[in-house]
């Protein structure tokens, strides 16, 4: 969980296979080529850097999420795709960002290929949320989803088919007025492929 073995990881990956991949379609559209940012802020406890979507976004509204969004023409690469868009969605200045790597592609049900991009973020930041697309900024320590312990999976059949999803619901203990931060769908998902690289021997 500390900087030089998330480092270490990426230089010398293990073999290792993600286990959520593709999510069941419901929206019909051609696909879209997106990326999000894996921030993990190195404080003394590290933590991930997440998102509460606002409510008005047409997909995906409400959810938490990573700081991200579709490749624009300019984007050189999925890094730079997922850099731009958390300044663009939190104010986070690139200059505390240090990308490690990528993950495998994630395909969301709303036809997003979406690039995970694994990133050091370097405290001391400060965050400005833009309010047409984030309700709210927050941290939750890595250990914690990184603990299969904490990895809730869920299953329904709706006509015939059956769909399978996970959740890592989160009470930061420390503050008592917060809400429980309902983690799930793409974001749990990835969240989980990483705590399988990471667990990779």
């Amino acid at each position: 969980m500390q900087p030089a073995a998330l480092r270490q990881r990426f230089v010398l990956p293990p073999q290792w296979n993600p286990e959520f991949r593709v999510e069941k379609k419901f929206l019909d559209r051609v696909p879209i080529q997106a990326s999000v940012l894996l921030p993990i802020v190195m404080r003394d406890r590290p933590t991930v850097l997440l998102t509460e979507r606002a409510l008005h976004l047409s997909t995906h509204s409400g959810q938490i999420a990573f700081p991200g969004g579709k490749a624009e023409d300019g984007d050189v690469d999925a890094s730079a795709t997922a850099i731009r868009e958390a300044q663009e969605e939190v104010g986070l200045n690139p200059a505390f960002v240090q990308v490690l790597g990528v993950m495998p592609h994630y395909v969301t049900g709303s036809s997003f290929i979406v690039t995970p991009v694994v990133a050091l973020i370097t405290p001391g930041f400060t965050l400005t949320p833009n309010k047409d697309e984030v309700a709210d900024i927050f941290e939750v320590p890595l250990d914690f989803l990184m603990n299969p312990a904490h990895h809730r999976h869920h299953a329904f059949e709706w006509e015939g088919v059956r769909r399978e999803w996970l959740s890592m619901p989160y009470q930061d203990e420390t503050q008592k007025n917060t809400p429980q931060r309902f983690i799930w769908g793409a974001t749990a998902g990835m969240l989980r492929n990483f705590y399988r690289l990471l667990s990779a021997s």
